[in-house]
């Protein structure tokens, strides 16, 4: 790596390691309130890298190569947006005296499902779904015998569902098996998980800074193989089950402690509600907020980390849409027809440099009644060609 130095500058600064779509605008709200920005990928021209002050690109696992920007940066804040990423250089820069966001132990509990499932089912006692941690596929087998069928069956570490599959019978373990290995990120521990019998799953976005914490209408949402394809706020629950998920969610991120902005994500049976993920950092789900909300979840964990007031205004239900390439291309062009751009719908493209088959290339954005912004918004989705 070949570095120039910074300029001098008098603003605080922040780092983004790991520079999608999310990054981008958590970029832009930072560069809003007069904020550096320098961000961080293992590839050239992510989306972050259009809008930041400078940028890098590295190996994210690579400990040392992260810490030699960190100190070469200083940042006041460092923010981890991706899970495949050298958690060693996060307590490193920790031990010297810089800010991870929320926390590097935060971090290494959220990027890692042992780690988070065992945190909130046995020390803070939450409700889950049944699980098991398996090496091998003869482990695989004997955690399907106590799990049952129908399971899912993840990689400890990875991210937007790589990796991650169903299986319906013991018919299917071996495809699974093969599929784990597909993992962005670790891929030698996997987790298996008993089917919840919930009527739907939510995000809850929950802010926190040093003075209160906040929680955005909960979020409704549509995944195919553990990835987003259709989000809408707020999702219909009853006022136990929401009051139940926001204890959840605040003693969770009580217990990660920090600043911050994190997706809580939670499965609903009724009035039941069962804890099943968390995320340091802003949801794709999250990505409605941007047209339901006058302060957008990037806008919020932006206000949280500098300990700024988190109210806002809920403007009114919506829904987004996630647009997947179903084409490999360089420097891909996103056709957009007129119908998307309207009073109460847009496109936002996120501007990757190479599109692949199920690539989130871009999210369309529609202002409605939840139940119609999300029926939109699938018609629109169809107008897309990229």
């Amino acid at each position: 790596m070949k570095f120039t130095s910074p300029l001098k500058s008098n603003s605080k600064k922040i780092m983004l390691l790991g520079s999608g779509e999310l990054g981008k605008e958590v970029a832009i709200e930072a560069q809003r309130l007069g904020i550096e920005v320098v961000a961080v990928d293992r590839y050239q021209n992510a989306p972050a890298h259009h809008v930041a002050h400078r940028s890098y690109v590295v190996d994210m696992q690579n400990r040392g190569a992260l810490l030699e920007i960190i100190k070469r940066e200083k940042p006041d804040f460092i923010l981890p947006e991706i899970e495949a990423i050298s958690i060693d250089a996060l307590f490193d820069a920790e031990k010297l005296g810089f800010c991870v966001v929320p926390n590097a132990e935060a971090v290494n509990k959220t990027m890692n499902r042992k780690n988070i499932r065992v945190f909130a089912s046995q020390e803070l006692g939450l409700k889950t779904s049944p699980y098991r941690f398996v090496k091998s596929y003869e482990e695989l087998k004997d955690a399907t015998k106590a799990v049952g069928f129908p399971c899912v069956i993840k990689p400890v570490m990875s991210s937007s569902g790589h990796g991650q599959s169903i299986a319906k019978s013991k018919d299917d373990l071996i495809k699974c098996w093969e599929i784990a290995k597909e993992a962005r990120g670790d891929a030698s521990e996997l987790i298996v998980e008993g089917f919840v019998d919930f009527d739907y799953e939510i995000t809850l976005l929950t802010a926190r800074n040093e003075k209160e914490t906040i929680f955005c209408e909960p979020i409704g949402h549509i995944q195919k193989d553990g990835d987003y394809i259709l989000s809408w706020q707020p999702a219909r629950m009853s006022k136990t089950a929401l009051s139940k998920s926001q204890e959840i969610a605040k003693k969770i991120t009580d217990g990660l402690g920090g600043c911050g902005i994190f997706g809580v994500e939670l499965f609903i049976k009724g009035d039941e509600v069962y804890f099943s993920e968390v995320s340091p950092r802003p949801h794709d789900t999250g990505m409605v907020t941007m047209i339901t909300q006058s302060q957008s979840e990037f806008a919020l964990h932006i206000r949280a980390i500098l300990n700024l007031p988190l109210d806002f205004i809920f403007y009114g239900e919506g829904a987004s849409g996630a647009f997947k390439s179903n084409s490999e291309s360089y420097c891909p062009t996103i056709y957009a027809k007129n119908a998307l751009f309207s009073q109460n719908s847009y496109l936002r493209v996120f501007s990757k440099p190479e599109s692949h088959r199920g690539r989130r290339m871009a999210v369309v954005l529609v202002f409605d009644k939840a139940e119609k912004a999300v029926k939109k918004a699938k018609k629109l989705l169809k107008k897309i060609r990229g």
